[in-house]
């Protein structure tokens, strides 16, 4: 596999708004007894605060692995002990981020009627974190931007739909790497004509993939549309309906693709073994999955059984 794989996003605008808290690692860490910060950071990426960006953080500590002080925490700490936000304060007052993440997946399985089923959620995923003075980018599509190495494995089409008021946009399906390289599958989506037509060509699949990089811009924004509803008499019924909208969407790609089945892109069997070590993965997430769901049972049986209500 080639030696580099581009996985980056870069968000910045104001703070938003936070979900952080302080923890403390338990007997079963690598570092028992550890004060960390873990939650998630929003940051509204357009002047108008209607595209808000959110960063998981799931376990930063004080000091870096060598043993130096950790900046990102400090500003998350920052965040965390009352920093001016948009929703504590105002725009005007709010404070500047700017976040240098990656994009990583929140996966879990859920019950769907009866069945399990794998939910892989794209988001950004650690970074560090700078609490900025400096004027933000004038562009504000540069303010939530992301790039990635690709393998485009397919694409469907989606029609618009005007009552939803959704464009039409093409959806690329496929894999991108975390930093250890490990597979991560996602879809991305193409809102440009000519993009549209420049991947539907390239008639990707499983057996013929395209591997290549894309770039493009983060949206995570809630509009709300009006519905009007006529009445037989008097007054008609006006509601306002709230339809959000989180999507990454390529605006551009590479010239020159990577090289398929060669080791200066990536090779079938790399892809192969790749694909063999996401399925251990996915079964460890599994079995963590089911053996918390057991303990969360067993906690209140234990409980009643001290308090000898245990029937």
């Amino acid at each position: 596999m080639k030696k580099t794989v581009y996985n980056s996003t870069h968000i910045e605008g104001l703070l938003y708004e936070h979900k952080l808290e302080k923890k403390i690692s338990g007997e079963a860490s690598k570092n028992p007894g550890t004060e960390f910060i873990t939650g998630t950071v929003s940051i509204a990426t357009d002047d108008a605060c209607m595209n808000v960006v959110p960063v998981h953080f799931t376990y930063v500590t004080a000091t870096t692995k060598n043993g130096g002080p950790n900046n990102t925490f400090n500003a998350l700490n920052r965040i965390l002990e009352g920093a001016a936000s948009v929703t504590t304060k105002s725009k005007e007052e709010a404070v500047k981020v700017r976040i240098d993440s990656a994009i990583g997946l929140n996966e879990f399985y859920a019950d769907r009627g009866g069945k399990e089923e794998l939910v892989s959620a794209k988001r950004n995923e650690g970074g560090f974190v700078h609490i900025i003075n400096e004027p933000l980018n004038e562009d504000e599509k540069k303010r939530s931007y992301f790039e990635a190495d690709m393998l485009i494995t397919g694409t469907r089409d989606i029609e618009a739909n005007p009552e939803r008021g959704t464009p039409a946009k093409l959806i690329l399906k496929g894999y991108i790497f975390d930093f250890r390289k490990a597979l991560l599958p996602v879809e991305f989506s193409v809102m440009n004509e000519n993009g549209m037509k420049y991947f539907g060509n390239l008639e990707c699949s499983e057996k013929r993939p395209v591997f290549t990089k894309v770039w493009g811009r983060q949206v995570s924004q809630t509009t709300f549309r009006e519905v009007v509803e006529e009445s037989a008499f008097g007054d008609t019924n006006v509601k306002q309906v709230p339809n959000s909208n989180k999507d990454f969407v390529v605006t551009g790609t590479a010239k020159e693709k990577y090289l398929w089945d060669d080791e200066e892109g990536i090779t079938a069997v790399e892809f192969a073994e790749a694909l063999q070590t996401r399925e251990v993965y996915l079964a460890t997430v599994k079995q963590r999955q089911e053996d918390y769901q057991k303990s969360k049972k067993a906690a209140p049986m234990a409980s009643t059984a001290a308090n000898g209500y245990n029937f």
